[in-house]
């Protein structure tokens, strides 16, 4: 499932640079996440590094875009190309 930031986040700025797939980017009001390109770190890491280091857990599961750690799996190694 891909992760979605919500209309608490602060534009704080910590968590694009911490994606790896480079997912993150700056909407016209918050922070929003390319659900094409987020893995939720499956691949790079053992958890979501924009969850881990946003100060007001504004960064939740997109509900609109259920996949299984296979389908993560699967669209790192195609963004990858691992």
């Amino acid at each position: 499932m891909a992760l979605i930031i919500t209309d608490e986040c602060i534009n704080c700025d910590v968590c694009e640079p911490e994606c790896p797939n480079e997912a993150i980017y700056q909407g016209d009001e918050i922070y929003e996440i390319n659900p094409d390109l987020c893995t939720e770190c499956v691949g790079h890491y053992e958890t979501s590094q924009c969850v881990e280091v946003c100060p007001v857990d504004c960064i939740i599961p997109d509900p609109n875009h259920d996949e299984s750690q296979e389908e993560l799996m699967a669209k790192f190694e195609r963004i990858t190309g691992a």
